[in-house]
Parts: C-alpha cells; structure tokens; sequence
C-alpha cells in the first residue's frame, strides 16, 4: 500500500503501525512531531495509528543548536 511521506510516495505494509515505522527508522518518538492527515498527533498516539492508503504523513524533527 502507498503512502506519502513527507512528500514522498512510500511503500508500507497493509495494518503497519506509525509507531513501528517510526522506531523502524531509527528515530525517538519524543523528539519528533507527526502531522497525520492535517493533525497534529500525540507521541503517545502513534502506537494506536495505523497507516490507511493514501494517508499524508509529515515527520520534522526537533534540531538543537546554538
């Protein structure tokens, strides 16, 4: 099933979970923001959210510096 992705057309698994594509990808859940479909999600919704065809998915993550 196909997805997009920060842009980008992308290939998950029927039922796959945003938490499981999330840690998949070697990022923290609590250092990042989703955007699913237009709405902020919750990290503590990501385990219960799962990819559905044609969802939009922005992933940005949180850069310290100085």
């Amino acid at each position: 099933m196909e997805v997009l992705i920060n842009g980008q057309p992308t290939a998950v698994a029927p039922g796959t979970k945003l938490l499981h594509f999330i840690t998949a990808k070697g990022l923290e859940p609590k250092a990042i923001v989703v955007e699913y479909n237009g709405a902020v999600l919750a990290p503590e919704a990501f385990g219960a959210t799962t990819f559905q065809p044609g969802d939009r998915i922005e992933i940005l993550r949180f850069v310290g510096g100085g």
